[in-house]
C-alpha cells in the first residue's frame, strides 16, 4: 500500500477509542503515535512531523478547536475531526477554522481508513501537479503548494487548496457542489451537508480581506465558478 510508513498524530483522551485507531492503521503499515491531550498533541507537533492528524474537539488541556486554529497559523497539515458531537453547527464551525474533514462517533472502521486515504492521497497528489496556474491576480504553484493573490499570499487549507485548483483548472466552468465534492473528495456525494459551501465561504472570506474584487461567483441553481 503506497501509504505504508505515513505517521499520523491520534490527539483523542479515550484510551480505548484511541487504541482502536492505532490497530487500524498499523494494520495499514502507517505509524501512529497518540496523544491524550490537546496540549499533549501540540507538543508533539512542535517536536516531530506527521502526515495527518486524527482530532477529538472535547479534550483536556487545549480544546480540538483551539488546536485548529492554531495548527493553521503555520501548517497545512492535513485535520480528520472524530468527535461525538453531531450538530451541523459543531462540523460548520470546526471546517470553517480549518478542518478538512468531519466525522461522528461512533465511527465504522471502513470509512475512517477510506477517508485517511483520500486525505493523504490529496496530500501527496500535490507534489504532482507542476504547472504554475495564473487567473487575473490569482496565482496557484502546485509544486510549492503556495497560492497568491495580487501578490499577497493566501493560507490555505488542504480543501481549500483542492477546490481553487479545480475552479483555476476550469476557470469560468460552473460546477455543482456535487461535481466538487466528489472530484476533490474521491467519494460519492450523499447530499448537502454544507461542506462545499463552508469551504467556498473561508475562500472568499480569505480573498476579500486582500482584495474586494470578485472571484467565486454562485450560480444559483448549478454551484460555484470562478471568473
Amino acid at each position: 500500500m503506497h501509504n505504508k510508513g505515513k505517521r499520523l498524530l491520534i490527539i483523542e483522551d479515550d484510551q480505548e477509542i484511541s487504541r482502536l485507531l492505532r490497530v487500524i492503521f498499523t494494520k495499514l503499515g502507517m505509524d501512529s503515535v497518540v496523544a491524550y491531550s490537546g496540549t499533549e498533541g501540540l507538543l508533539q507537533l512542535q517536536n516531530d512531523t506527521y502526515d495527518l492528524i486524527l482530532l477529538d474537539l472535547m479534550l483536556p488541556g487545549k480544546s480540538g478547536e483551539q488546536l485548529i486554529k492554531e495548527i493553521r497559523e503555520n501548517s497545512d497539515i492535513p485535520i480528520i475531526v472524530i468527535s461525538a458531537k453531531v450538530d451541523i453547527e459543531s462540523k460548520v464551525h470546526v471546517l470553517k477554522i480549518g478542518a478538512d474533514d468531519y466525522m461522528t462517533k461512533p465511527f465504522n472502521q471502513e470509512e475512517v481508513m477510506a477517508r485517511v486515504e483520500v486525505q493523504l492521497r490529496k496530500s501527496s497528489s500535490h507534489s504532482t501537479r507542476t504547472s504554475e496556474k495564473v487567473w487575473r491576480g490569482l496565482t496557484i504553484n502546485p509544486d510549492k503548494l503556495s497560492v497568491t493573490l495580487e501578490g499577497n499570499e493566501l493560507q490555505l487549507t488542504n480543501a481549500e487548496f483542492d477546490i481553487l485548483f479545480l475552479f483555476i483548472s476550469h476557470p469560468e466552468r460552473a460546477f455543482s457542489k456535487r461535481e466538487m465534492y466528489e472530484r476533490t473528495w474521491n467519494r460519492t456525494y450523499l447530499g448537502d451537508d454544507n461542506t462545499i459551501s463552508v469551504h467556498v465561504s473561508n475562500l472568499r472570506r480569505k480573498m476579500a480581506e486582500i482584495t474586494p474584487d470578485e472571484y467565486i461567483r454562485t450560480i444559483w441553481g448549478v454551484g460555484f465558478m470562478l471568473i
